[in-house]
């Protein structure tokens, strides 16, 4: 979810399974990869064509998508260290992480929007990687024409120090009278570099969420993420406080409009959406009549995280004693994050904790036990966000009336906005 919990996942498998079955071949993976992602009953094919790079010292890629008519997508990033192979492709989103199991096979994670699906690539001849003609069936998926204002949008976060133009589209009902202000909702998008419709695997909720919205007099302000698709500025490295003042750029400019109610400017936030959506509302108290939490965040975070990485690896198939060994072990490092603000001592805690508990068979015989713990390095920023993480919701866990009062809250939330959508129609 964020870069310091992928890195412990990661360095926790590694260890795990640092014994590699075959002797690193950095050519073995130069070739056409395809799998199938097992997503609600539906497989989708996947196919990875990797090459050399032009300078010959790295990797390149292209990723297609059959069944999407999706070709030669191109690959941000390929990394091919002691047989771990990493892919990134952020403009999509999507990270697979995954291990050469032999000259034919590779096992790993594929990543995107927050979602993490077991994919598993067979290395195929050049004459068999045709392109498969079917199309997947979304009938969910509002077509055109369509009976509402469709308008391409752009406005600035003036909150971050590079420039951070955020394009986005806004739906505004059909209205007799020129003069009507609509009530609006910002869509806040989950973890993971999404696009406005929020996309995932030929899916696109945001937008069947913006047409039910607009249909029903309420208008829908959706936007790429910072450093996405066409809007500007970094993904990499920005924290879900970052992230909400994206949010907050995006209710200056609805209230720069004339044809929107001001007093009635709602947040749909889903996921880590579900976490920022609460965050701007209460720095903004006045400017939010309502939120909208979609598979928000109900427990502390580091019983999220801890439960998160345990599913990864069960849909990774590894064994109860690993995935009992990862538990330990993150669990010892979640909390020293939690209870160290320096980050200098937190550095040296945590690699005095590796280096207690690594076991020497466990460190990669092309290094040493030192250098392999001093191979963990956290940032500042990455310590700051992931103490953010590990500690959310930790109040509500300890406080039953703080926990109760929210509950009231939110019903009264949703009574408000189910008032704002009555009135609407």
């Amino acid at each position: 979810m964020k870069t310091i919990f992928l890195s412990i996942l990661i360095f926790s498998t590694s260890i795990l399974f640092s014994n590699s079955i075959m002797a690193q071949n950095q050519n073995a993976i130069i070739g056409s990869w395809k799998g199938e992602l097992a997503v609600s009953g539906t497989k989708l094919p996947l196919l990875f064509h990797i090459q050399k790079a032009e300078n010959k010292a790295t990797f390149s890629a292209t990723m297609d998508s059959p069944a999407q008519g999706a070709k030669d997508i191109p690959v941000s990033e390929v990394i091919f260290i002691e047989n771990n192979l990493t892919i990134n492709m952020p403009n999509l989103g999507i990270t697979y992480e995954a291990k050469l199991i032999s000259e034919t096979e590779i096992k790993g994670t594929f990543k995107q929007g927050g979602q993490s699906f077991p994919l598993v690539l067979n290395k195929i001849e050049k004459n068999q990687d045709e392109k498969e003609t079917n199309t997947l069936n979304r009938p969910q998926e509002p077509k055109a024409p369509f009976d509402y204002k469709i308008e391409d949008v752009k406005f600035q976060n003036k909150q971050t120090k590079e420039e951070t133009i955020l394009a986005g589209t806004l739906t505004l009902p059909k209205a007799i009278d020129k003069n009507k202000k609509f009530p609006v909702v910002i869509l806040i998008s989950g973890s993971g570099s999404q696009n406005r419709n929020q996309e995932i695997l030929g899916h696109k909720p945001f937008l069947v969420i913006a047409d039910y919205f607009t249909n029903n007099g309420i208008a829908v302000l959706r936007y790429d993420d910072r450093g996405t698709a066409q809007s500007t500025g970094t993904f990499k490295g920005a924290s879900s406080q970052d992230f909400a003042t994206d949010v907050e750029a995006a209710i200056d400019y609805l209230k720069s409009r004339n044809d929107i109610d001001t007093k009635n400017i709602g947040l749909i936030g889903h996921s880590e959406g579900g976490m920022i959506a609460p965050m701007v509302a209460a720095n903004r108290k006045k400017d939010i009549a309502f939120i909208v939490l979609l598979a928000g965040v109900g427990v502390n975070g580091s019983e999220l995280l801890l439960n998160q990485q345990q599913a990864i690896g069960k849909a990774s198939e590894m064994s109860d004693e690993d995935l009992q060994k990862i538990a330990t072990s993150n669990q010892a490092i979640f909390e020293l994050i939690k209870t160290n603000t320096d980050i200098k001592i937190l550095s040296q805690k945590i690699k005095n904790y590796l280096d207690e508990t690594i076991l020497d068979e466990e460190v990669p015989t092309t290094m040493s036990k030192k250098d392999f713990r001093m191979r963990i390095k956290i940032s500042k920023k990455e310590a700051k966000e992931s103490r953010f993480w590990l500690r959310l919701a930790e109040p509500l866990k300890q406080n039953q009336k703080e926990k109760e009062d929210l509950i009231k809250e939110a019903t009264e939330l949703m009574l408000i906005f189910g008032s704002i959508l009555e009135k609407s129609k």
